[in-house]
């Protein structure tokens, strides 16, 4: 609809500005070098090696790259892998809504039955006596993903203690979405699933280098997690897509060894946050600020009435804006009234787009 109407897109969760020169040099230097054929099945070492001390050093909590880390075509696929490779049918899997929009339909195609929690605004937090109270026999997985998408939420170490006690007491797996890891605001900082041990030993964790890097369209992430975990993860992967583009693998490899390409990245996203937010001062919208992601609710209810979808598809065709409506993220498509933005965009974009959504 952006599209077909001309409308500024701030629906889709990708930057419009250009990745780093200097990475698409290092990508066009692998190619160069020969590195176009077949990469290892679990990804190219030294990225691993890489991705091992970078986890080692934020979390304190060591992966061993030969048999614990595997190089992924993005999140998704890695997502895709863990749910195929543990999901059998009558197990169930609780996931958190509003949820990102791969983890039903992955588990409900090998027989899983999702068990949705439905979290509510403002603040998006988890009651865990409601997680406790839907764990049955047949719950196998628990869905978490921090920095959350849509909400902007983060998982506390209360919030990350609590979901240990109950997969440890439950003998439950885990899958631990960060793929905005490096995206948090406010001198929060990410509790990732690889910090508490115990948690740790039953958990999937995956990122993205994408989100991270400004490329989402190179499709590349990695999951990492203990070696019975992982033997059964490779076992699927390689007949998914045995391994991926080897020549940004290598890139990637270099890039990250300076550690400033990825924790700065907080400082750049809340620049943007704050340019948005402070634009949109004294406009008709609720907005309570992200505290994670490049996403950005916005509550219209003292706007309009209508439904979401149809205040979104109005946006695009009347006022030349596209958003995204949140109830496609609820459990049955429940409507809080807000819209989900990006703010991945450059500064000009974000002023026009404030100039229009300041007018409603």
């Amino acid at each position: 609809m952006a599209a077909e109407h001309n409308a500024l897109n701030l629906s889709q969760g990708f930057p419009n500005f250009p990745s780093d020169p200097a990475l698409n040099a290092l990508v066009d230097q692998a190619m160069s070098d020969g590195f176009n054929q077949y990469a290892p099945m679990p990804g190219d070492f030294e990225l691993r090696m890489e991705i091992s001390k970078k986890i080692e050093t934020l979390h304190d909590r060591f992966y061993n790259p030969e048999i614990e880390i595997t190089i992924t075509a993005g999140a998704t696929q890695a997502i895709f892998t863990i749910i195929a490779a543990t999901i059998s049918k009558g197990d169930e899997v609780i996931i958190f809504t509003p949820a990102y929009d791969c983890y039903a339909p992955t588990v409900e195609l090998f027989g899983g039955k999702i068990v949705p929690i439905q979290l509510k605004p403002p603040f998006y937090s988890v009651d865990w006596q409601q997680v406790a109270d839907n764990i049955s026999s047949k719950t196998k997985m628990i869905i978490i993903n921090s920095p959350h998408n849509p909400s902007g939420m983060l998982f506390s170490k209360d919030d990350m203690l609590e979901l240990q006690d109950l997969a440890e007491k439950n003998n439950l797996l885990i899958l631990s979405d960060e793929v905005y890891e490096h995206i948090i605001f406010d001198g929060k900082v990410h509790q990732s699933a690889s910090r508490f041990e115990a948690l740790a030993e039953r958990s999937f964790v995956t990122a993205s280098f994408g989100k991270t890097f400004h490329n989402t369209g190179w499709k590349m992430g990695y999951c990492a997690a203990p070696e019975k975990l992982m033997q059964e993860f490779q076992k699927v992967h390689q007949f998914v897509v045995f391994c991926v583009n080897h020549p940004i693998q290598k890139a990637l490899a270099t890039y990250l060894k300076d550690e400033s390409h990825y924790l700065k990245l907080s400082d750049f996203y809340q620049q943007k946050r704050d340019f948005f937010l402070h634009l949109m001062e004294g406009s008709n919208f609720k907005i309570v600020p992200s505290k994670g992601t490049y996403f950005q609710m916005l509550d219209f209810s003292e706007i309009s009435n209508e439904n979401d979808i149809a205040f979104a598809e109005r946006l695009t065709k009347e006022h030349k804006i596209a958003t995204i409506p949140t109830s496609v993220f609820n459990e049955g498509r429940k409507d809080f009234k807000q819209i989900r933005v990006c703010f991945a965009k450059t500064d000009e974009t974000l002023a026009e787009a404030a100039k229009i959504l300041r007018e409603l």
